[in-house]
């Protein structure tokens, strides 16, 4: 009977463990007490990266591991809409970002990093229409999101634009 009384106490229940850091204050007597100042929760889950390609034509939607080497999901405003000119707007980012979310989740990714790039080098610099609502789907859909960052390719002098001496003649 002691046996199983003992083998009960081993399980552990899969709560987030707590630390509590602890923070100098002095008591009313003027002796140094030691109270607890905030409770640090950590949380085991498998974390992703998220990139958002979003350009005037389309948003496209990865997550990956965090190095990136794997896959876990992928959607695009172009596999939503039928129409070519609503790809890159914000109802086709947003349905696909909730689809991609939904099968990184059941991947088992809890949390991700957002990495938002727009064109860049000769074309826009600036996200598109989709790249917030993207971020706004990616929460919604009870992701946790960690860092944010922009990671448009910007060149320092650049390079000779298409077209040649005399432009793109039409």
């Amino acid at each position: 009977m002691s046996d199983v009384v003992e083998a009960k106490s081993e399980v552990k229940e899969n709560k987030p463990e707590v630390k509590t850091e602890q923070g100098t204050g002095f008591s009313s007597q003027g002796k140094r007490e030691f109270r607890p100042r905030r409770e640090v929760v950590i949380h085991e889950g498998k974390w992703g990266v998220a990139h958002i390609f979003s350009s005037k034509n389309d948003t496209i939607i990865t997550i990956t591991d965090l190095s990136g080497a794997e896959t876990i999901a992928v959607a695009s405003g172009g596999m939503i809409v039928k129409a070519d000119r609503e790809e890159g707007g914000a109802y086709a980012s947003m349905q696909a970002t909730f689809k991609a979310a939904e099968k990184a989740k059941l991947r088992g990714v809890e949390g991700v990093h957002v990495r938002i790039r727009a064109p860049g080098g000769h074309g826009n610099r600036n996200p598109g229409v989709g790249a917030q609502s993207a971020i706004r789907a990616l929460v919604r859909s009870g992701l946790r999101v960690g860092k944010i960052e922009d990671v448009t390719p910007i060149p320092t002098d650049t390079t000779k634009r298409p077209g040649g001496k005399r432009g793109r003649r039409v």
